[in-house]
C-alpha cells in the first residue's frame, strides 16, 4: 500500500512523535518480565502456533512526549522464535498508553498491526487514535520489518518461496501471542478485553493470529482477506512485486503449501468472538472472493464495504478510525 502514505500524511491527527522536543524530561525506562501461560481452551490451534508455558524478559523507555492524554514507549522482548538473522530475533513495539483513566477503570488492549510495505504511519495514527479513545494499542512490528531487517539480506516475511513465507507468518502470530500476555500483563489493561487490529497484510495475519489467540476477543481487519494463496496469485497487481518478491512457484504446490497460514484454514476457531471486517468494494489486491472467504469461515460478521479499490480507500480513512475507535471502546458492544 505504498501510495497510501501520502495521503496519510496530510492527515492532522497524525503521528504524535512530531510532538517529541529535546528540553523535555528524560525518557523514563521499564523492565520486567512475564509469564506466559497457554489459553485455558486450544483446541483446533494447530501446534505450529503454541507456545507451552514460559516466562521472557522485557525491556521499554518511554518517549519524551510532551501530551496530558497518552504516553508512548519503545518496547522490546525476544522473539519466540529463533531464525539465522540475529536483529530479526528481537521483537520491536511501540506502546500508546492511555492516560486519565478513571480510578478503578481498565483500558482494552489491542496489537496493531501494518501494512505489507513497511510503512509504519498509517498503524501509528491507528494507534494514537485508539490511545485517545481509552484504548492501549501496541503496535508490533512483524518479521524482517523496520529494525528487524538485515539490510545485508533479502529474507522477508513474504517470500516467493512458500517455505519462507510459512515461516515468515508462523513467526508473526508467535510473536503477536507474546504481545498479547504482554498487553494482559499490564496494570492498567483489562486482560478480558485483548484485541486485533490490522491492514491489508496486517489485516490477513492478524485474522490468522485471533484463530491462534484465544485471548484476543475482539477483531477488527481492515482490507484482510483469506485463501491467502489467491491473494498473491490471483491480485489484479502482483506483478509490482514481483521485482522483489520473484518468480512465483508451482500454482498448486504454491496454493497447497500455504494453506497451513491461511486464516480460513482455522475460521472455526473463532466462534463467539467480535469482529469487524472493513472492505474495498473494488479491492484490486484482495480479491472480493477472498475476502468473502475469510468472511464466511469467521461465520459472517459485520462487514462494512467502503467504494474505491484497495488504495483509494484512503479516502474513507477518517471514517475507518471511527469504527475501529468506537469497535474497541464499546467492549462487549457489538458493532
Amino acid at each position: 500500500m505504498p501510495r497510501l502514505s501520502l495521503l496519510w500524511a496530510c492527515v492532522p491527527l497524525c503521528v504524535p512523535l512530531c510532538l517529541f522536543a529535546a528540553d523535555l524530561e528524560p525518557p523514563k525506562k521499564i523492565s520486567g518480565e512475564v509469564k506466559y501461560l497457554p489459553a485455558e481452551n486450544e483446541k483446533g490451534i494447530p501446534d505450529r502456533f503454541k507456545l507451552a508455558a514460559h516466562s521472557f524478559d522485557f525491556t521499554g523507555t518511554r518517549f519524551p512526549l510532551e501530551s496530558k492524554t497518552i504516553e508512548i514507549w519503545e518496547l522490546t522482548f525476544p522473539s519466540p522464535v529463533k531464525t539465522a538473522s540475529e536483529i530479526n530475533n528481537t521483537v520491536h513495539c511501540e506502546y500508546y498508553r492511555p492516560k486519565g483513566l478513571a480510578e478503578g477503570k481498565k483500558a482494552p488492549g489491542v496489537v496493531v498491526l501494518h501494512i505489507l510495505g513497511g510503512d509504519f504511519q498509517l498503524s501509528r495514527l491507528f494507534c494514537n487514535n485508539l490511545a485517545q479513545r481509552g484504548v492501549a494499542a501496541l503496535f508490533l512490528k512483524m518479521p524482517y520489518y523496520g529494525p528487524r531487517r538485515d539490510p545485508a539480506s533479502s529474507r522477508r516475511m513474504i517470500s516467493p518461496k512458500p517455505e519462507e513465507t510459512v515461516e515468515g507468518m508462523t513467526q508473526a502470530v508467535l510473536d503477536i501471542r507474546r504481545g498479547a500476555a504482554w498487553l494482559a500483563a499490564r496494570e492498567e489493561v483489562n486482560p478480558d478485553q485483548l484485541g486485533i487490529f490490522g491492514i491489508s497484510l496486517g489485516g490477513i495475519t492478524g485474522a490468522l493470529a485471533a484463530t491462534a489467540e484465544p485471548r484476543l476477543k475482539n477483531v477488527c481487519l481492515l482490507l484482510a482477506g483469506g485463501d491467502l494463496g489467491k491473494v498473491v496469485i490471483e491480485s489484479k497487481e502482483i506483478e509490482k512485486y514481483t521485482k522483489e518478491f520473484g518468480k512465483l512457484p508451482d500454482k498448486d504446490e504454491f496454493l497447497a503449501k500455504l494453506k497451513v497460514i491461511d486464516p480460513v484454514t482455522y475460521g472455526a476457531n473463532t466462534k463467539g468472538r467480535r469482529i469487524l471486517m472493513m472492505n474495498a468494494k473494488e479491492d484490486e489486491i484482495i480479491p472480493k472472493a477472498c475476502t468473502e472467504s475469510l468472511w464466511k469461515s469467521f461465520g459472517e460478521p459485520p462487514i462494512h464495504w467502503y467504494s474505491g479499490g484497495h488504495y483509494s480507500v484512503a479516502w474513507h480513512l477518517i471514517d475507518a478510525l471511527d469504527k475501529t475507535g468506537n469497535f474497541f471502546a464499546e467492549g462487549e458492544k457489538k458493532p
